[in-house]
């Protein structure tokens, strides 16, 4: 009887420790995204009254704070765009619109759609990322292996990244334009400039994490280059990858959005970007910029659970 009234407790301690661990994790990231968001209307409201004090100006009417206040989260072509005046476009080009719609009886995609246009800028992204990745991948081990690669292609790599892609862009477009090379292979191979370095640097340095000790190890046992590759240093270097690809897929999605703005592109998020800047559609250009913040968000989260099951696979799952 006792024991049975001594263990009783044991079940709402156990729910309150778990309570606890979640509000530890959630608390946070609520506290800091309302101050954001709390930042981001103070921000709102004070670039946005000035017009709306120049119009009543203009018109030789005195509005009341609240007035204001109201007119500075609801103007059509604001400065900066309130938080609510972003999510309902967001909302209104994404639930609002059809992916496919109807016309002159057939289903084509709908370019009012904010999906259509995520789509036509993952599509390069994901092509890009897979050349970036598999040429950072293969740059990385001869530069480990190949001394004379190591000293000739590591500073080349590093010194590409130092020209800006918004220069090299339009010239990469254009060369391969004049080759007939249009659409999706251009976007890509700008997107795979952006995205392979970051994998270069973190697969060196994963193919080089083993120690002397375990290099030694396998020198004892006559294990040939190609048997110590493929059993310690590739094992080795799999969290560096992942992490470096992470880096790599987000740059790569930035890589395809800049290689649509020179290109006078009529879909994709870069393209939903320039009609927005061209007319002065504010709150346009943020809910493409939205859109692309959540279109990263979920390729480093897709890949984080990649990432997850090759590691529980491999026996290292932290």
């Amino acid at each position: 009887m006792s024991e049975a009234v001594a263990s009783t407790p044991a079940a709402p301690c156990a729910v309150c420790a778990l309570l606890r661990r979640i509000a530890g994790g959630v608390l946070p990231v609520l506290t800091v995204v309302a101050t954001i968001v709390a930042l981001w209307y103070a921000a709102a409201i004070g670039l946005n009254r000035a017009w709306t004090l120049d119009q009543a100006q203009r018109q030789g009417v005195e509005l009341t704070a609240g007035e204001i206040l109201a007119d500075a989260m609801s103007q059509e072509r604001p400065v900066l765009p309130a938080p609510h005046q972003v999510f309902d476009e967001l909302w209104a080009t994404t639930m609002g619109e059809p992916i496919l719609r109807e016309r002159r009886g057939e289903y084509r995609p709908n370019p009012r759609s904010l999906f259509f246009h995520a789509w036509q800028t993952l599509a390069p992204t994901l092509l890009g990322f897979a050349i970036g990745g598999l040429a950072g991948i293969l740059l990385a081990v001869g530069i480990v292996h190949n001394r004379a690669m190591d000293l000739s292609v590591m500073p080349w790599a590093i010194a590409s990244q130092t020209i800006p892609i918004l220069a090299i862009a339009p010239m990469i477009i254009v060369v391969l334009n004049s080759i007939g090379l249009e659409g999706l292979i251009p976007k890509s191979l700008i997107s795979a400039y952006l995205s392979f370095f970051p994998v270069v640097v973190g697969m060196v340095k994963g193919l080089r994490s083993p120690n002397a000790m375990d290099l030694d190890l396998l020198r004892t046992y006559s294990a040939s280059g190609a048997e110590t590759f493929w059993k310690l240093r590739l094992p080795a270097s799999v969290p560096f990858l992942f992490a470096s690809l992470k880096v790599g897929i987000a740059a790569a999605l930035v890589g395809t959005i800049v290689a649509e703005l020179p290109t006078g592109a009529r879909f994709g998020l870069g393209a939903r970007l320039l009609t927005g800047s061209y007319y002065g559609q504010t709150i346009q250009i943020w809910s493409a910029l939205f859109m692309a913040a959540i279109c990263a968000a979920a390729l480093v989260a897709t890949l984080g659970l990649i990432e997850r099951m090759t590691l529980r696979r491999m026996g290292l799952d932290r």
